[in-house]
């Protein structure tokens, strides 16, 4: 059982209405993350414009689901692992890039260097070396694409623990973690 209330679209108001609008635009659907997280309408709002920016940056969208998918299993976030997964699936990614991310694992080398990257700043609480920056550069990436893949990190970080908290219902279809 879910740890918090989900806030429902039809019983609020205001700012919190609005955002919650734009959310069930964006997706058909208002997943229970939002309706979690709209408890605070600082944090939906926060969240919302994080995933909204993010959208438009120079990482695009199947890098930035392979990296969450990345980060979710490394912090058993069944539901961002169910949610990243049908959205990196809409990105263009096959089942099985997929879930040679899950595994932090890609055939593209600069795939496979953001998420040795992403793995590495959450294993080691963001202590990394000047090597594991220098291993984002040798395969392509610049100082703005670096930025952004933290921020995709801080980002499926905040995301992983409201739903492992608060113990968030998953209406994704399910993907099982892998075996640790």
């Amino acid at each position: 059982m879910n740890r918090i209330s989900l806030v429902s679209p039809a019983d609020t108001t205001g700012e919190r209405q609005q955002l919650l609008a734009q959310i069930q635009g964006a997706f058909g659907a208002t997943p229970n993350m939002f309706k979690a997280v709209a408890n605070s309408t600082a944090a939906l709002k926060s969240m919302w414009g994080s995933f909204g920016a993010l959208g438009g940056g120079v990482i695009d969208a199947r890098l930035g689901e392979q990296i969450a998918v990345a980060i979710a299993d490394r912090n058993d976030c069944e539901y961002c692992l169910a949610a990243h997964t049908v959205l990196g699936r809409k990105a263009g990614a096959s089942a099985e890039e997929m879930s040679a991310a899950q595994a932090g694992l890609s055939n593209d080398p600069k795939t496979a260097a953001a998420l040795r990257f992403a793995i590495a700043v959450v294993g080691n609480r963001a202590q990394i070396g000047d090597e594991d920056v220098e291993a984002l550069r040798a395969v392509g990436f610049n100082d703005e694409a670096i930025v952004e893949i933290m921020a995709h990190v801080a980002l499926n970080l905040l995301t992983n623990y409201v739903n492992v908290a608060f113990k968030v219902p998953v209406d994704f279809p399910g993907v099982k973690l892998r075996a640790k």
